[in-house]
């Protein structure tokens, strides 16, 4: 089982390329967008035969092949993560590259309902997909670790409490990462800003849409992170090592990254704090994140370290 959990962890990469080239090819190179007819829809304004035209056609065809491929690799994905399960004979998250596994399973995961309840924002799957390749790249090249047992401190029924919902919240954040970004470069092009990475704006749709789908994924997220990191993970600490904090390189940048994404939330229900700067510091929430994930498992050793 291990061996077939390697074995679809590369089609698994392979898949999510291929659907991020479809999804390149359609972003690149479609004529018009389907975001601006869905942009019009929603106004009440008249909206052009747009199906006659053939350039538009071999974009939707491509862009379409792109959400299918993007599905045969979430199939994949959880198809590793659960082969990878039974041959360790345990919940997959006992070490990095496990969860990062499953972290991008989760995101593939609400991705994809994204996907289905919002087709309008399929031209963000060039950056969803790209997310995803990089993260499960990162996890088979730097953080790959051979099937084993759960070290003894891992064995406590609070595991699945508290991991499962930081890989959870984890997922929709890697997710959320995408509309926040694309909303400030959209933002950027709608202000005449030409620069790169701003020119990446001229083929993405109503800035409006996107900053309210990194709303809403952030505020569902973040009740999950805050019983994860600030509830399970003290109570699991006190019955393991018999105090709630102790400034573990891990708790230090969990309790940051929560800070950030409170900040965030608050930001966004002040009026008189401009979209694009909460949405910004939803982006620096997810870069502690990623120091959280990478910087301190790789750099620093701490009572996380098996991690």
């Amino acid at each position: 089982m291990a061996e077939l959990s390697n074995q679809l962890m590369a089609l698994t990469v392979l898949a999510y390329l291929a659907a991020m080239v479809c999804y390149a090819g359609e972003y690149a190179f479609g004529k018009r967008s389907h975001i601006g007819r869905a942009a019009l829809v929603g106004a009440g304004a008249p909206v052009p035969d747009l199906e006659k035209a053939p350039e538009r056609d071999r974009g939707e065809l491509v862009g379409r092949i792109g959400v299918a491929l993007n599905l045969i690799a979430l199939a994949l994905h959880l198809a590793t993560t659960v082969t990878r399960g039974i041959a360790a004979e345990r919940m997959p998250w006992g070490n990095m590259y496990e969860y990062i596994l499953s972290t991008a399973l989760i995101g593939s995961a609400v991705w994809a309902g994204v996907l289905l309840r919002k087709p309008a924002v399929r031209h963000l799957g060039l950056f969803a997909s790209l997310t995803l390749v990089v993260l499960l790249g990162a996890a088979a090249l730097v953080a790959y670790t051979p099937v084993g047992p759960l070290v003894p401190a891992l064995n406590s029924y609070w595991y699945v409490f508290h991991v499962s919902t930081i890989i959870i919240s984890s997922g929709i954040f890697l997710v959320g990462v995408v509309p926040a970004a694309m909303f400030l470069i959209k933002n950027g092009w709608d202000t005449g800003k030409r620069g790169f990475p701003y020119t990446l704006g001229k083929r993405v749709g109503d800035a409006g849409t996107l900053e309210r789908l990194t709303f809403r994924l952030h505020a569902f997220a973040f009740p999950l992170f805050t019983f994860g990191a600030l509830i399970a993970g003290p109570l699991w600490a006190e019955a393991s090592w018999g105090r709630y904090w102790g400034w573990d390189p891990k708790e230090v940048w969990a309790f940051i990254s929560w800070i950030v994404y409170a900040a965030y939330l608050h930001a966004r229900a002040t009026p008189s704090v401009k979209r694009t700067t909460a949405t910004w510091i939803a982006v620096i929430g997810f870069v502690t994140m990623l120091m959280n994930l990478f910087g301190v498992n790789l750099f620093f050793e701490g009572l996380h370290s098996y991690a």
